[in-house]
């Protein structure tokens, strides 16, 4: 499925590229921009970082400029851009016109565009400059990280050819009640299965998990971890039913919710115990205080083909839904999906 080469050869790009300054330097402040204003996120995470006290894994960042991007055929960007924009601009946040000005202000990025399809083309031009630079500026991509397994593929390949540090996650990973599952004080021993489920909202331009069905995947895949070779899914005008089949046996659905109550968690199943998992806490914190350490280290948390495996779970289940609920070889959906990328 993914090369363990790939990952290794990811890493080790990653460990060796120059980052930010060490020793007396590496107090400065860590000056963040973000390109895209059409998501909450970005005003919240301004918020949280500009207003950090001394004592938050927060203190050390401040973001400092931002690209409002946008999109003019998906209402959840263009009909919210203008507020967020301003709402960072009052906060004092330098607006500028372009990613290309944007870059030389920062040290690090965050790429919040709430729709998926545009971040390959607006990472590019980080990843041009970094692969010119002996300082390589990390870069977050918020959730999707893009509208196609073949787009996402691509971002990693440029990643890696460039030494840029890159990761992508939705904040559920991070929700307590989620990243305590496998820990070794959660009572379910080895995880042998889990049904995650969250809402499910659709929208046109995206695969149907993509937009909003990505947080209960990410759901699924802290709880159960990479190995999916085989993908099934149902899909009804209110629910999506995605299962799993994992190379050691193990089975995990996804229940995608589009009516009655929502909320998101998990029942689990381990050697040791079945049952739910605990009240997720949660919030933007966890996520934020995992990126405040990548930008500080350049290590990222989540390893390139996890993510990638994610992103090939979610276009394996649209697939499926295509072909009438029929079983899809996670394999021959990453295949095609690379063809795809060599015809670019």
């Amino acid at each position: 499925m993914f090369t363990s080469r790939f990952v290794s050869v990811l890493a080790l790009v990653l460990a060796s590229s120059t980052l930010l300054p060490t020793g007396e330097a590496a107090e400065k402040v860590i000056r963040i921009g973000i390109i895209g204003l059409d998501t909450s996120h970005v005003v919240a995470f301004t918020s949280a970082i500009n207003k950090a006290k001394p004592e938050s894994p927060l203190a050390g960042l401040k973001v400092v400029a931002a690209f409002p991007g946008g999109s003019s055929d998906v209402e959840a960007s263009y009909g919210r851009i203008e507020g967020f924009t301003t709402k960072l601009r009052e906060s004092g946040v330098e607006i500028v016109d372009s990613i290309d000005a944007l870059l030389p202000k920062v040290d690090a990025v965050l790429l919040e565009s709430v729709d998926g399809r545009p971040h390959l083309e607006q990472a590019k031009p980080l990843f041009a400059a970094n692969a010119k630079s002996q300082t390589k500026k990390p870069l977050f991509i918020d959730k999707p990280i893009t509208a196609s397994l073949a787009d996402a593929l691509e971002i990693f390949r440029l990643a890696e050819e460039s030494g840029t540090p890159c990761f992508s996650s939705s904040s559920l990973r991070y929700y307590p009640g989620i990243a305590a599952v496998r820990s070794e004080a959660a009572p379910f021993g080895d995880v042998v299965g889990c049904v995650a489920y969250g809402p499910c909202s659709l929208e046109e331009h995206h695969p149907d998990l993509f937009w909003y069905g990505i947080h209960g995947v990410e759901i699924l895949y802290t709880i159960m971890g990479p190995g999916c070779q085989s993908v099934t899914c149902t899909a009804t005008a209110d629910t999506h039913v995605v299962t799993g089949v994992w190379k050691d046996g193990r089975v995990a659905t996804f229940r995608g919710i589009r009516s009655g109550k929502g909320g998101y968690g998990a029942m689990v199943f381990g050697t040791k115990a079945t049952g739910p998992t605990e009240s997720l806490g949660g919030g933007y914190e966890g996520l934020l205080f995992k990126i405040a350490d990548f930008f500080r280290t350049g290590t990222p948390p989540i390893a390139a083909g996890e993510t990638l495996e994610l992103v090939t779970f979610m276009q394996a289940a649209d697939e499926s839904k295509k072909q009438g609920g029929k079983s899809v070889l996670m394999s021959d959906v990453l295949q095609q999906a690379r063809k795809q990328t060599t015809k670019k």
